[in-house]
């Protein structure tokens, strides 16, 4: 195996924005996340709710004073019958 075909390997800290720090073995120095198990809501249980309106009222809200517009007329076609050649 040649030595130069592999990158470096460090054992390195890796801290997240929440303020928790993973002792890890990786390819780069430092290491820095936004999020971790720690503070996801996903491993906590805690839920974020950014909308307390659901998406459906809102856009029924912002609509509600826009006027129905009436559909086109749809145009007949009329479609001449093929005479029988003899």
């Amino acid at each position: 195996m040649k030595k130069e075909g592999h990158p470096k390997y460090f054992k390195t800290v890796a801290k997240c924005a929440c303020g928790e720090t993973f002792q890890i073995g990786s390819t780069m120095e430092n290491i820095r996340v936004d999020i971790c198990s720690s503070c996801h809501p996903l491993f906590t249980g805690k839920q974020k709710m950014l909308d307390s309106e659901g998406r459906i009222k809102k856009f029924e809200k912002k609509f509600a004073s826009a006027k129905s517009v009436p559909s086109a007329k749809k145009k007949k076609i009329v479609r001449k019958k093929k005479s029988a050649s003899k």
